[in-house]
């Protein structure tokens, strides 16, 4: 039986995912990565989608952002249908290599604004470097990729994402590669944007304790092919309480929805 979480919508919801099957061709057959799946995400939401390998939670990421097309249902953003990608939903991934190592740091975070010829090129500079200054990489907007630690390429691709002003941010396991001192200082410098800015977040894990820490909402994913097993309201837990017992009886009981047989 689902859970639902207890804070009640006021407003219209910002994005609907509805009924949303996806498929990939392998092999000369189909494989279903998710199936039926169904939420809402408001305004300033920071929903988490959490599942094991293979659920198909960055495929819903994908899909979310244009790239995957749907097999069965549809994704909403203002009541409109996503049929592609645009600017309105920038996407973060994991990988360090993401950005163009023959431009300098400033060009790479402006980069995004002049594919999209969203602004000229003075005003994506003064962007890119009022997003630099965000993430508090402003005296290396000269640098190139190379001379960047990994979790300094990571906030350099948040940079980027952030001066497009996206509806929505999606990152798709953006910490998961890092060290764990960096992962957390990332959390915490993700958390601090958040309560700036108040963009509307997605984000993609398959640690606990990191959609704890990270999320306002959670939304289960059950194994291969990927349904919603459950969501969970998480506004409650954060870095100020990270490691109580009600942190940690929350983990457990995620850990149970997650991998024993439903009911």
């Amino acid at each position: 039986m689902l859970e639902h979480a207890a804070v009640a919508a006021t407003a219209s919801p910002l994005l609907q995912v509805r009924g949303l099957t996806l498929e990939y061709r392998a092999d000369r057959q189909r494989i279903r990565a998710t199936h039926e799946v169904s939420f809402q995400v408001q305004q300033a939401d920071r929903f988490v989608l959490l599942g094991a390998s293979g659920c198909g939670k960055s495929s819903l990421l994908k899909a979310i952002a244009g790239f995957v097309p749907a097999s069965a249902g549809d994704i909403l953003l203002d009541g409109q249908a996503v049929h592609g990608p645009g600017p309105d939903r920038v996407v973060v991934f994991q990988e360090f290599d993401q950005l163009p190592p023959w431009k300098t740091v400033l060009d790479n975070v402006a980069f995004g604004l002049l594919a999209s010829r969203q602004c000229a090129r003075d005003e994506a500079l003064q962007r890119a470097g009022e997003a630099l200054a965000t993430v508090g990489l402003a005296r290396f907007a000269d640098a190139y990729p190379h001379q960047l630690s990994g979790g300094m390429k990571q906030r350099v691709a948040i940079a980027r994402a952030l001066a497009m002003r996206p509806r929505v941010l999606l990152m798709d396991e953006p910490f998961a590669a890092l060290d764990a001192l960096t992962r957390r200082s990332l959390q915490e410098e993700l958390l601090r944007l958040w309560q700036e800015l108040r963009f509307t977040l997605i984000f993609v894990t398959h640690a606990i304790d990191e959609a704890l820490l990270v999320g306002n909402r959670i939304l289960l994913l059950s194994p291969h092919p990927g349904r919603v097993r459950a969501e969970l309201d998480a506004a409650t837990f954060g870095l100020h309480n990270a490691g109580s017992e009600a942190f940690q009886t929350q983990q457990q009981r995620i850990h149970r929805l997650l991998f024993e047989p439903a009911r």
